[in-house]
């Protein structure tokens, strides 16, 4: 569900069955009204002004743990162009480039308005929805300049009593679009306590789950009180309404899935893969680094560039096992028997990057593969080389491709030091999911590779746990998500409200918090979404502010709009705001 909040419901005329309107001092002073834990919170109140009627709504959206547009951090970022400057270089870049495809390049400043990512300028959709992605208000103006190069000038929060009747239509097409996912009828079970976003690509060839797998993932998630939704690259900007990540889709630094990673790391989501672990698993010249930095038994390796393909001969026989770093389901790897075919493979890898790695060849019959969860062991598989082939993974031309059979057994009948080993090797990476490839050789086990982003098929990884594997890897999610600073579904919110109405010392025995208290919890809610000097700044701003408050000193003056029986506000709203 969404509640759009705006100053005045008879103002609004936008309606629909799933959404709940109320005005800001409905959603102030009745936390009641909103019964749906999970609402996704639009804020439309007519300005954002610290201390305002939009900059409490947001604030006490976010400490009920609701997901609200805009944020405080948001807000706190479009007060001054100094503090959103950092984001400035790449939106302008983008702007130079919309710019140079126009049959006629403006020569004057202008504006552009951005509902929801989307512009009525239909000149700069991409600018309008990066813009977005950066900045989650729901109406944005950008001033552009031609001054020393076109680039924005500002970026400002708008109201809705900006908007001109010609783009009121406009208007509720965008909200329209954002709200669609509420408008679903409700189901006759109960209602989810989480939700989790599983990013796949339907396009993918060898994705890590396919379709099937994904929808058993949905169905064990119900199950258990998660709502479990698949999301594409195209829905990033949508990515913060969820509580979680789930990635199915092959990662790579130089992707969509790490900036999927890196903005759920940010949002506070549970996630998985997380950004670390595509790092440190995606680049196999990193991971070949970090395993022999930590005497973990790999085939003997080589990190070459162009001027030292020669000198790997020196050092691994023959046949060598040329690597690209971010390969992955077999490709991009290429087998050399001899020099001919080291210095043209080697030649050939080269062009994509300017680093690749040579590998001593270890030939069995099957690799093994460790499911790890949190530092547990959840599945053992054994993956068979493809007929007639060297690899497990064979590739033929115009995408075509075999694999060879696969075995599953329970963690326990593995070999011991096979689990151990993996075990080993995954602790170096992180908590998250990981399959761990080994190899178990006549001189022992090997650690081909760890990946953050192991397959999980239906009837392949599940064939020993069945239905238990999809519960302990949602159980995971579950268990981050209540474990995240601040989730504490218990503790409501409302006896701060008179607290910062009061004196500073409450009645005794009452239990609420103390000024100082309360200054610290809103400061560090604040200080944790932001980086650098621009945190301590606002934090302290903050903290004073709320500490005078609840002190009754130098109290903003309260400003009674009345109408719509508004209740009385519990706390002041600060009046001349800058």
């Amino acid at each position: 569900m969404h509640v759009i909040i705006v100053e005045r419901k008879t103002q609004f005329h936008y309606r629909n069955p799933g959404c709940l309107v109320l005005n800001n001092r409905e959603f102030i002073t009745r936390p009641d009204l909103v019964q749906d834990k999970r609402a996704k919170i639009i804020n439309l109140s007519k300005d954002y002004s610290y201390l305002g009627y939009g900059y409490y709504c947001s604030l006490l959206a976010e400490a009920r743990n609701q997901k609200v547009i805009p944020s405080v951090k948001t807000i706190l970022e479009l007060r001054e162009r100094s503090i959103y400057t950092h984001a400035l270089p790449e939106l302008d870049e983008l702007l130079v480039q919309q710019l140079k495809k126009l049959v006629m390049v403006p020569t004057a400043p202008f504006s552009i308005n951005i509902f929801f990512g989307r512009s009525d300028d239909l000149r700069f959709p991409d600018l309008a929805r990066r813009v977005f992605d950066e900045f989650r208000c729901p109406l944005l103006k950008l001033n552009i300049s031609p001054e020393d190069g076109w680039h924005i000038a500002s970026i400002r929060p708008m109201a809705l009593a900006d908007l001109k009747p010609e783009q009121q239509e406009f208007f509720e097409h965008a909200l329209d679009a954002y709200t669609r996912a509420g408008w679903r009828a409700p189901k006759a079970k109960s209602v989810a306590k989480y939700s989790l976003a599983v990013l796949h690509n339907p396009a993918e060839v060898l994705p890590p789950s396919d379709r099937r797998t994904l929808q058993k993932f949905m169905r064990i998630g119900e199950q258990m009180g998660v709502e479990v939704e698949l999301i594409e690259k195209k829905d990033y900007a949508e990515l913060a309404e969820y509580d979680a990540l789930f990635i199915r889709e092959t990662t790579a630094l130089d992707h969509h899935t790490y900036r999927f990673a890196k903005r759920a790391e940010k949002e506070g989501m549970a996630v998985i893969d997380d950004p670390t672990s595509i790092l440190r698993c995606t680049n196999k010249v990193y991971l070949a680094e970090l395993l022999k930095a930590n005497k973990i038994p790999t085939p003997k390796t080589v990190v070459l560039d162009k001027s030292g393909i020669e000198a790997v001969e020196q050092e691994i026989p023959y046949p060598v096992i040329l690597k690209i770093p971010d390969g992955s389901f077999s490709r991009g790897i290429i087998k050399a028997d001899n020099r001919a075919q080291l210095l043209e493979g080697a030649g050939r890898l080269l062009r994509e990057s300017d680093v690749i790695l040579a590998q001593e060849y270890l030939y069995t019959d099957f690799d093994w593969r460790i499911g790890i969860l949190r530092g547990q062991p959840i599945y053992a598989c054994q993956y068979f080389m493809s007929r007639g082939h060297w690899q497990v993974v064979k590739h033929g031309e115009g995408g075509r491709f075999t694999e060879g059979g696969f075995r599953t057994l329970p963690v326990e009948q593995a070999p011991d030091e096979i689990v151990q080993m993996a075990l080993k090797a995954a602790n170096l990476i992180g908590d998250g999911l990981y399959g761990v490839d080994l190899k178990q050789t006549p001189k022992g086990v090997v650690v081909i590779e760890v990946n953050d982003n192991p397959s999980i098929n239906q009837g392949e990884e599940d064939a020993v746990l069945k239905d238990e594997l999809y519960r302990r890897i949602i159980q995971e999610f579950i268990r981050r998500l209540e474990e995240r600073p601040g989730n504490n579904d218990a503790a409501p919110v409302a006896p701060i409200l008179p607290v910062l109405a009061t004196t500073a010392t409450p009645p005794a025995g009452n239990g609420a918090p103390s000024p100082a208290q309360i200054a610290a919890q809103v400061a560090a809610k604040v200080a944790a979404q932001v980086s650098g000097e621009i945190a301590s700044r606002i934090a302290a701003e903050v903290s004073s502010q709320v500490l005078s408050q609840a002190m009754g000193a130098a109290r903003p003056q309260v400003v009674s709009r009345g109408g719509e029986d508004d209740p009385d506000l519990p706390f002041p709203i600060g009046k001349n705001r800058s």
